[in-house]
């Protein structure tokens, strides 16, 4: 299983960015994803999380309405749609991948459940 993110750079506050998280070695629709990021000096913190089928969604209190998770299954790609960005939104971003088998309308938010991780692309937000 490999995980790729993909899309981080630098933006002004109040711009967007997409991240991108290409999968192989997997069937996507088995799988709930989660994106997650970690602030120097800080503990990596759910962003949001999408379940195998998409019809599930959550967000963080504090992206909420600014974020939004999204995935294809036929491309094997989860992606996070990053809008109104703030500078404290400035952090390496991490999509990871957990197994869910048929049970494709569970949503895990849980850093520890999660057992495949992309290796982080960094967002840095500008004030």
């Amino acid at each position: 299983v490999q995980l790729q993110a993909s899309g981080g750079g630098l933006v002004q506050a109040g711009g967007s960015l997409r991240l991108s998280c290409a999968a192989s070695g997997i069937t996507l629709r088995y799988y709930a994803f989660g994106w997650f990021r970690q602030a120097p000096g800080k503990e990596r913190e759910t962003v949001s999380c999408i379940s195998g089928g998409g019809g599930e969604t959550y967000y963080a209190d504090s992206v909420q309405g600014r974020f939004t998770i999204s995935r294809d299954n036929a491309m094997n790609a989860v992606y996070l749609q990053m809008d109104s960005l703030k500078p404290e939104d400035t952090a390496v971003y991490y999509c990871a991948a957990l197994f869910t088998g048929s049970g494709d309308t569970i949503v895990v938010i849980t850093t520890t459940h999660y057992n495949y991780w992309g290796q982080g692309t960094l967002v840095t937000v500008s004030s």
